[in-house]
C-alpha cells in the first residue's frame, strides 16, 4: 500500500551525517545522527598530525571517505531499527552531500588514500593529496584564477553561465591542484568523482563494494557536476583542448579519467546492493536517486518545485536558489543548471560566504557566551545600529563578485557601541548583501538576456529557525514578506524526497516532483505552514538609505586600488589583486 511507503534521505554535512526517515505525508518517522570519527582533517589537528609526515598547507581540509560508510550506516540503523520500523517498508532512498568535496579513485571506486572500505590504508595514504578534499579546501586559489583567465582568453562559451569565474572551492581547481602538487598521486587516480556520486555508486553497487556497476555507468548527478564542474546536458565537461591548455595532465584528465552518465537529482540512479543494503540495515532494491548538493536538497525540502520563489538556505554560509523554466547568464550568479535540482527545470545558484560564520565572528570578538545574549542586544538597538554599517565579505563574497579575494569590515564606529550593535550591524549587512542578489536575478545584473521573476521568498535552514530577528531584518531590507519553513531537517526531508521520486508511483513514490514536494513538504503535508514574517515599517525605510550606502561601500571595497585590499595583501604576503 502507497500509505505504508517510508522514504530514506540521507543529508552528509560536515561534521556528520543525518538519517531521516519520511512517510508519504513529510512526517519524519525517525532520525539519527552519527559524527565522522575523524572530523574535519585540517592543519593542526591530531589526525593530520597521525596521517601525514608533512605538515597540512594552509586552507586544507579534507576528510577520511571510510568515515561516509561508517556513519552512514550507524545513522540509517539507528533510524530504522530504533524505531522499530520494518525495513521493508523502505522503497526509495536519496543522498545530500557536501559539495564540492571531490576525491581520486580507482576504476573498481577504492578511494588512493585506502587499501580497502573497510578503511586500512594504502601506501599513498601518507600523501594529502590522495584524500578527498572537503568543499571548504581552499588550496586552488591559484588554479582557479589561471582556469578563469584561460577561459576567459579562449572565450569559452560556459563561462558566463558561472558569473565569468571558476570558484576556487570547485571540481577542476581542485584536480589542477593535485597534478602540480603531486604528480604520483595524480598519475594513480583513475576516476576523479564528487563525494555524493561516489557514495551513491557505492550504494548501487561499485565494484569496490561488491557490485557489478563498472566505472563507466557511475551514476553522476547533474547537480554536482553542472555547478562544479561546468558540465552542461548540451556540451558536457569543459572542452579537452582547453583544460588542456591550462595543463596538459587537464586535458587527459578530461579525455579518460571522468567515466559515467549523467542523473538528475530525483531520477533513478539504480537499486541498492545487498552489500550496502547490509550495511544500511535495509532491504535490496530500494530505489536510489541521484545526489544532489546539500543546500540544494534544501529547496524540495522547502516545499518549492515550481518557479517564482526564491529559497535561502541560511546557515553557515548562504545558497539562495531559484527555479525558473529558462536559463539565462546572468553576470555574478553561481549557475545556472538545467536539471539542477528537479528534473525539467533550470536552477539558478547564488550565495553568501559567510552569514552563520559572520555571526559566530562577531560572538568571538565581543566575548560573548551565546547568541541568544546577542540576539536580545540586537533586539533593543534601533534599525541602522546607531550608525554602523557591516560589509559582509569575512570570507569574500560569492554574488554577484565570485571574488574570494575581498575581505569585509565595519564603518561608523564610535566607543559607545555595544556588543549588540555591532551583532546588529552584521545582521543588516547580509540583509543587504542579500538584496543585492535578489536585484541581480530580477535585472538580469547587465546580462544580454535580461532577469528572472523572483516574486517569493522562503527561508529554511538553522539560522531561518533560530533567529527570528534576523528574518524581520531581511523582510525589511527586501521590503517583501518572507517565509519561514517548519521542517527542522530541511536538506535531508529534500534528499527523502528525491528518494521517493526515483521510486515512482508504482513503488509507492511519486510520479511527478510537483506531486511529490507538496505531498512531502508542501501544502498538504503534515508539517506545519510556513510562518510568515512581514516587513517591520518602521525599519523600512532606514535600511532603503542603508542600503544605498551599502552598495557604494562595496564599491570602493572592490575597487582593485582599494585599502582593504592593500592591507589585506600585506598581512597575507600576497600581491594585490589586480
Amino acid at each position: 500500500m502507497k500509505s505504508e511507503s517510508l522514504f530514506v534521505g540521507l543529508d552528509f554535512g560536515t561534521e556528520s551525517v543525518r538519517a531521516v526517515v519520511c512517510d508519504r505525508s513529510g512526517r519524519t518517522v525517525a532520525t539519527a545522527e552519527s559524527e565522522y570519527a575523524h572530523g574535519q582533517i585540517v592543519p593542526g589537528t591530531e589526525t593530520a598530525s597521525k596521517l601525514f609526515r608533512v605538515e597540512l598547507p594552509d586552507r586544507s581540509a579534507l576528510q577520511h571517505p571510510g568515515d561516509w560508510l561508517r556513519a552512514a550506516s550507524v545513522a540509517c540503523r539507528a533510524a530504522v531499527c530504533g524505531a522499530g520500523l520494518d525495513p521493508a517498508r523502505v522503497v526509495g532512498l536519496g543522498v545530500d552531500f557536501t559539495s564540492c568535496t571531490v576525491l581520486p579513485c580507482t576504476t573498481h571506486g577504492l578511494p588512493l588514500c585506502l587499501s580497502s572500505l573497510d578503511g586500512a590504508l594504502s601506501k599513498l595514504a601518507p600523501h594529502p593529496h590522495a584524500w578527498p578534499k572537503l568543499w571548504k579546501h581552499h588550496g586552488a586559489a591559484d588554479q582557479a584564477r589561471r582556469l578563469t583567465e584561460a577561459a576567459a582568453d579562449l572565450g569559452e562559451p560556459w563561462l558566463e553561465r558561472y558569473g565569468g569565474s571558476v570558484g576556487l572551492e570547485w571540481f577542476f581547481p581542485k584536480i589542477l591542484e593535485v597534478i602540480e602538487a603531486d604528480p604520483e598521486v595524480a598519475d594513480a587516480a583513475e576516476v576523479w568523482i564528487e563525494a555524493g556520486d561516489w557514495f551513491v555508486w557505492h550504494l548501487v553497487g561499485s565494484p569496490g563494494a561488491g557490485g557489478q556497476i563498472d566505472s563507466a555507468s557511475i551514476p553522476r548527478s547533474t547537480c554536482q557536476a553542472g555547478y562544479k564542474a561546468q558540465w552542461s546536458p548540451k556540451t558536457g565537461f569543459p572542452a579537452e583542448d582547453y583544460l588542456g591548455h591550462v595543463h596538459p595532465a587537464l586535458g587527459a584528465v578530461r579525455k579518460k579519467k571522468l567515466p559515467g552518465r549523467f542523473v538528475p537529482p530525483g531520477r533513478l540512479a539504480g537499486t541498492l546492493s545487498s552489500a550496502m543494503a547490509e550495511k544500511l540495515g535495509l532491504h535490496p532494491g530500494v530505489a536510489v536517486s541521484a545526489a544532489i548538493i546539500d543546500a540544494h536538497a534544501g529547496v524540495p525540502g522547502a516545499g518549492v518545485a515550481q518557479p517564482g520563489t526564491l529559497v535561502m538556505v541560511l546557515g553557515t554560509s548562504a545558497c539562495h536558489m531559484l527555479l525558473s523554466e529558462k536559463g539565462h547568464d546572468i553576470p555574478g550568479i553561481a549557475g545556472v543548471v538545467q536539471d539542477g535540482i528537479l528534473p525539467g527545470l533550470y536552477a539558478y545558484e547564488t550565495g553568501q560566504a559567510a552569514v552563520g560564520d559572520s555571526f559566530e565572528f562577531v560572538r568571538v570578538l565581543t566575548g560573548q557566551d551565546s547568541f541568544e545574549k546577542l540576539e536580545a542586544a540586537a533586539e533593543r538597538i534601533d534599525a541602522g545600529s546607531d550608525g554602523i554599517i557591516c560589509m559582509d565579505w569575512f570570507a569574500g563574497c560569492r554574488t554577484p563578485l565570485m571574488d574570494s579575494s575581498v575581505s569585509g569590515g565595519f564603518i561608523g564606529l564610535r566607543l559607545s557601541h555595544t556588543p549588540g550593535h555591532f551583532y546588529r550591524a552584521a545582521m543588516e549587512g547580509a540583509a543587504f548583501g542579500l538584496r543585492w542578489i535578489v536585484e541581480t536575478l530580477r535585472t538580469g545584473g547587465g546580462g544580454a538576456w535580461g532577469g528572472v521573476p523572483v516574486e517569493r521568498f522562503i527561508a529554511t535552514g538553522g539560522i531561518a529557525r533560530r533567529s527570528p530577528l534576523f528574518l524581520r531584518i531581511v523582510a525589511s531590507a527586501l521590503g517583501e514578506r518572507v517565509y519561514a519553513h517548519q521542517a527542522p531537517h530541511g536538506p535531508a526531508l529534500g534528499a527523502a524526497i528525491l528518494g521517493a521520486l526515483a521510486a515512482g508511483a508504482d513503488r509507492g513514490g511519486f510520479a511527478d516532483p510537483v506531486s511529490a514536494v507538496r505531498s512531502m513538504a508542501g501544502e498538504t503535508s503534515v508539517l506545519p505552514a510556513p510562518v510568515a514574517v512581514d516587513p517591520v515599517p518602521d525599519w523600512v525605510p532606514v535600511y532603503e538609505r542603508m542600503y544605498h550606502v551599502y552598495r557604494r561601500m562595496a564599491q570602493a571595497t572592490a575597487r582593485p586600488e582599494s585599502a582593504s585590499r592593500a592591507a589585506g595583501a600585506i598581512g597575507r604576503r600576497e600581491a594585490p589583486a589586480r
